[in-house]
């Protein structure tokens, strides 16, 4: 039996990978729960799982968590995300937590030696090559990817060597926007931007998949995470979403994961890799259903997202982590009716071309340089209203 850390639990990811627990069977065991804000929701699984130790983001939450569970360990705030992942006794970390808050909690995965499942695309995206150099000094810790393109591309690359490997292939949905041009996006609103077509996320991620910045982030989250060079990782716009990412081979053969639209196959694939097991709630791909599969070319120009993300690679160090940081603002931004939609991009620009690179050493640069960007976002574009 495994036992299992969720971080985010109340979250999209979180709640798809407890009911993959809970279908299981005895196959794993929650040790530990963290949420936010939806205290109530954290509750009902605390009830459910008995989780031992419980991280909760709110003074309300914990204190009515205390009230019901006056035994339990209970951690307040984003330090309790490090608390929980400091633990010694189990065996895999999920970090489904959404930003730059989760970053912490891998790096103490990582030096207690643990599977870390992540589905948390900042860690190596801000903090990737720290990341990296860590992993090299835990050689037991290991990192599983949960994302559904990059669990698609980690199960691709057992393919071949990685040698052998020509390009990696990330196909994205499109989002909400596609095939619509700039004029077309100037006045779309946040509910616009959340009718996702195939998937059922968060609201932030569904906004960047609708940006395409979500594709450039794991560009980014692709190069750290397999070591391949960014002029040999593509991006394929693919609106069924039934290949999930493919990997070219230097024999021109493709490998690719296919399957439904569903997180949990990636959230169990990563609990129990290098075995494949079965769970009552997966559904088989249908394939006379699917009937086509077709791909077209990123709109670099309507949807900058991806451009930028190559960009920000590219010039290393920093930069990744400021993309990053000014995407979650300006996103927060757009949320709040604050910006148009096109701002988004014009924020990610602006912040890249304003910062000094620095190179990334520790979680303190990583934090500072996130600080940095997000005081500066909102000193410009915090009062704004509507399109600027």
């Amino acid at each position: 039996m495994k036992r299992i850390i969720v971080l985010g639990a109340t979250g999209s990811i979180g709640t798809n990978a407890l009911e993959v627990i809970r279908n299981a069977g005895e196959k794993f065991k929650v040790v530990a729960l963290s949420g936010y804000k939806n205290h109530k929701l954290l509750l009902e699984q605390i009830r459910e799982f008995a989780p031992e130790y419980v991280a909760v983001g709110t003074e309300e939450g914990y204190k009515e968590i205390k009230a019901e569970f006056p035994n339990m360990k209970i951690f307040l705030g984003e330090e309790g995300l490090r608390e929980l992942a400091m633990l010694k006794d189990y065996d895999i970390l999920l970090s489904a937590v959404s930003g730059a808050v989760g970053i912490e909690a891998t790096v103490e995965g990582i030096k207690n030696s643990k599977r870390i499942a992540l589905a948390n695309k900042e860690t190596m995206v801000a903090a990737g090559s720290y990341i990296n150099r860590l992993l090299g000094e835990y050689p037991k810790a290991e990192i599983i990817p949960v994302d559904s393109e990059h669990s698609a591309i980690f199960q691709s690359l057992l393919g071949g060597k990685k040698k052998e490997v020509e390009k990696i292939i990330i196909t994205a949905s499109g989002g909400t926007f596609r095939g619509k041009k700039k004029e077309e996006l100037k006045k779309v609103k946040v509910e616009d931007a959340l009718r996702h077509p195939n998937w059922s996320m968060g609201k932030k991620i569904t906004i960047d998949s609708s940006s395409l910045v979500n594709k450039g982030l794991e560009v980014i989250e692709a190069h750290e995470l397999f070591g391949v060079d960014y002029d040999h990782i593509d991006v394929l716009v693919h609106p069924q979403s039934v290949i999930h990412s493919m990997v070219q081979f230097n024999d021109k053969s493709v490998i690719a994961q296919l399957g439904v639209p569903d997180m949990k196959l990636p959230i169990q694939y990563a609990f129990t890799y290098p075995k494949r097991a079965a769970n009552t709630i997966f559904e088989a791909l249908d394939f006379i259903k699917v009937s086509t599969l077709t791909f077209e070319r990123v709109d670099d120009e309507t949807f900058r997202g991806v451009e930028l993300a190559y960009k920000a690679g590219k010039a290393g160090k920093s930069m990744p982590a400021v993309f990053n940081a000014a995407n979650e603002v300006a996103v927060e931004l757009f949320m709040k009716g604050k910006i148009g939609f096109l701002v988004i991009y014009e924020i990610i620009e602006e912040s890249m071309d304003r910062h000094e690179l620095v190179e990334i050493d520790s979680v303190e640069t990583v934090k500072r340089v996130d600080k940095e960007t997000r005081n500066w976002v909102y000193s410009k574009y915090g009062k704004c209203k509507g399109e600027k």
